[in-house]
C-alpha cells in the first residue's frame, strides 16, 4: 500500500475518532425506565441506542422519551446483533443484580439473571470500534459474590477486552434522602494507564468502603487505572418530608385503625417511645416502615435516621416501603406511593406514571438515582472523555 494511502488513512481514523471523542454518545444496557440517560443527558451526553428486555419498563422509558422508539430495543442482549449498534464513546451496563444480591439467590455472575453480563461483553467484543468507555453499575453483594470470584471475573473480562478499570461506591444518601449503596465500575481503553494503588487508598471514604478495598487489594494483579477524583458532597440533611406526596387524610390509601392497632402492636417498646415522643408535635414527621420476622414472629420496625430504606422491586409486598406519619395528636400508616419512589430515585415530578402501581415501583426500584449519574458523568466521565479528547488533538497534531 503506497505512504500516501496509508497516511490518509490514518488521518481519517484520527479526524474519526475527535468526532466521536467530541460527541459525548452513549449506549444504554439493561437501560430499564432511563434513569441513567435522565442523568447522562443533564450534562452534555446524548443516548443513541438502549436496550431492555422488559416491556413493561420500555412502555416507561418511552412515555419519557418520545424518541425511544428509533433506538430502544426491547429484545434478549444476547440476541441483539452488534452492527445493529451504533458507534459511541461510552457503553452503560446496569446488569442485572439478583444472583449477586443478599436479598437475591447468589448464583452468581452465571446465574440465570446475571450471567447476561456476558451478553453484554459479548457484543464488545464483536463490535469494530469498542466505545472507548464503559461503566458497569450493581449492587454492593457484587464485591463479595462466590468469595470474591464474581468481581474478579467481571474486571478480568474487561481487561480482555482492552479496559484498564476504576471502582467506587456510591450511596444515594448523598444526594437524596434514600440509603442506597451501589458499586460503579468505570473503564477505558487506554494505554497510559495510572495503576499505583496510593491513588485508590488515598480516595476519600466517601467513595469506598472495607469490601471494596478488600476486593481491590486481592486482585492488584488485574489493569487499573485509578483517577484523582473529589469526595462526594456530605450526605444529604434535607428532610425526608419534602419527598412525601402530600396526600389528604381521608384518602383511601391511608390504613385503618385497626390496621395501624395491628402494627404498633407489632412494634418494640423503643419504637414505640419514639412515635409517641412525636405524636404531640405541632408538624408531622414521617418515618418508614418494614416488615420483618424477627424471633419467628412478624415484627414493624422504623427507620428513625430520616433516610428511606434502599428501594426495592415489588416482588412481595414485604419489600414494599409503609410510611408511619406521625404529629398532631395522630399516627397513620400507609404504603410509599410510586411518585415517593420516583423522588426518591431523583427523578423529576414531569416523568410519567403508569396506571399500573407495581409495573412503576419495579421501574424505579430497578434502577439508579439520578442524581449519582449526574455525579459520575461531571467527576469522571466528562473528564475521561476530555482526555481522550486531548490525546486524540495531540495524535492528529
Amino acid at each position: 500500500m503506497p505512504l500516501s494511502v496509508m497516511k490518509n488513512k490514518a488521518l481519517a481514523s484520527v479526524r474519526e475518532a475527535e468526532s466521536l471523542y467530541s460527541q459525548l454518545t452513549c449506549a444504554e444496557y439493561f437501560a430499564g425506565i432511563g434513569l441513567v440517560r435522565l442523568g447522562l443527558e443533564q450534562v452534555g451526553w446524548s443516548v443513541v441506542f438502549a436496550n431492555d428486555w422488559a416491556h413493561s419498563k420500555f412502555e416507561m422509558y418511552s412515555a419519557r422519551f418520545k424518541d425511544a422508539s428509533n433506538h430502544y430495543k426491547v429484545q434478549d442482549i444476547f440476541s441483539i446483533c452488534p452492527t445493529d449498534i451504533p458507534s459511541t464513546l461510552l457503553a452503560t451496563a446496569s446488569f442485572p443484580c439478583i444472583d449477586l444480591s443478599l436479598a437475591g439467590n447468589l448464583e452468581g455472575i452465571d446465574g440465570r439473571h446475571s450471567s447476561a453480563f456476558w451478553g453484554f461483553t459479548q457484543i464488545l467484543d464483536s463490535q469494530v470500534n469498542k466505545p472507548k468507555l464503559v461503566m458497569l453499575e450493581n449492587v454492593s453483594g457484587w464485591l463479595t459474590s462466590n468469595s470474591g470470584q464474581d468481581f474478579r471475573i467481571t474486571i478480568q473480562e474487561l481487561n480482555r477486552l482492552g479496559y484498564a478499570c476504576d471502582v467506587f461506591t456510591i450511596n444515594a444518601a448523598h444526594f437524596v434522602p434514600q440509603s442506597r449503596s451501589r458499586i460503579f465500575v468505570v473503564g477505558i481503553q487506554k494505554s497510559n494507564v495510572h495503576q499505583d494503588i496510593f491513588v485508590f487508598s488515598k480516595r476519600s471514604s466517601s467513595l469506598k468502603t472495607q469490601a471494596l478495598e478488600k476486593a481491590v487489594i486481592a486482585n492488584l494483579d488485574l489493569r487499573w487505572h485509578f483517577l484523582e477524583v473529589p469526595s462526594l458532597p456530605d450526605k444529604i440533611k434535607a428532610n425526608l418530608n419534602l419527598f412525601i406526596e402530600n396526600i389528604s387524610d381521608n384518602d383511601d390509601r391511608w390504613w385503618s385503625d385497626d390496621e395501624v392497632k395491628r402494627h404498633l402492636n407489632m412494634m418494640s417498646p423503643i419504637n414505640l417511645t419514639y412515635l409517641k415522643g412525636l405524636q404531640d408535635l405541632s408538624k408531622y414527621s414521617y418515618c418508614p416502615m418494614y416488615r420483618r420476622v424477627r424471633g419467628g414472629a412478624q415484627k414493624a420496625e422504623l427507620r428513625k435516621d430520616g433516610l428511606a430504606g434502599c428501594l426495592r422491586t415489588a416482588r412481595g409486598g414485604s419489600s414494599r416501603q409503609m410510611l408511619v406519619r406521625v404529629g398532631q395528636g395522630t399516627i397513620k400508616m400507609r404504603l410509599m406511593t410510586p411518585r415517593e419512589y420516583a423522588r426518591l430515585q431523583g427523578v423529576p415530578d414531569d416523568y410519567p406514571l403508569p396506571l399500573q402501581i407495581n409495573q412503576a415501583l419495579t421501574g424505579f426500584g430497578d434502577a439508579v438515582c439520578v442524581p449519582v449519574i449526574v455525579w459520575i458523568a461531571e467527576n469522571i466521565l466528562n473528564p475521561l472523555a476530555k482526555s481522550l479528547r486531548e490525546s486524540s488533538s495531540v495524535l492528529h497534531n
